[in-house]
């Protein structure tokens, strides 16, 4: 009975986690998106939709494939034990994924601030180098 206990807490603690920070992530990122894509705030706002749809697909799927365990849990320290490693390696995994996020846009702001925005009239823009 303790191995069902433990995939429940990994389950609930999991995708409490992964909310939580996609939430913060893309409240506070806002700013740094808005920046790096040169004050398109709407780019900004669009790529940051998108990234969280990514970040809850990438994390929901490996809590899913990490789930399973062979452990046989005979007591409560067996059953901590197992839930300890399964979040921490989850908590690992969105550390990197945070700071891989961090280094792409990071990269995207020193791009050169150098490039012409066209309006085609139909609320987008084409974004030139300018000559």
């Amino acid at each position: 009975m303790y191995i069902v206990g433990c995939y429940l807490a990994y389950a609930a603690l999991s995708l409490t986690v992964t909310v939580w920070v996609a939430r913060t992530l893309h409240k506070n990122g806002r700013v740094f998106l808005i920046d790096a894509f040169h004050g398109n705030a709407a780019m900004a706002d669009s790529v940051n939709d998108l990234l969280v749809v990514g970040f809850y697909l990438i994390n929901i799927g490996w809590v899913s494939i990490t789930l399973k365990s062979e452990a046989a849990l005979a007591n409560t320290r067996q059953f901590i034990e197992l839930l300890s490693d399964k979040m921490g390696i989850v908590l690992l995994v969105l550390g990197a994924m945070h700071f891989f996020n961090l280094y792409v846009f990071s990269r995207l702001r020193n791009r050169p601030r150098d490039v012409q925005v066209a309006d085609l009239g139909t609320g987008s823009k084409l974004v030139t180098p300018r000559n």
